[in-house]
């Protein structure tokens, strides 16, 4: 069964965006980024009930 040319353009734009979000998810971490998400909601969580 042959594929439509926009079928063949939508594949590839999912692939690539799949493959740019990945790597931004890996450079995130990499960075560190959920621990200090964690400890900002943290943070935010102390406050809200009045201990921080």
């Amino acid at each position: 069964m042959k594929q439509k040319p926009t079928e063949k353009a939508i594949s590839k734009i999912t692939v690539f965006a799949f493959i740019f979000f990945l790597s931004l998810f890996i450079f995130g971490v990499n960075a560190n980024e959920p621990k200090r998400v964690l400890e900002q909601a943290w943070n935010i969580c102390l406050d809200c009930i009045g201990i921080g």
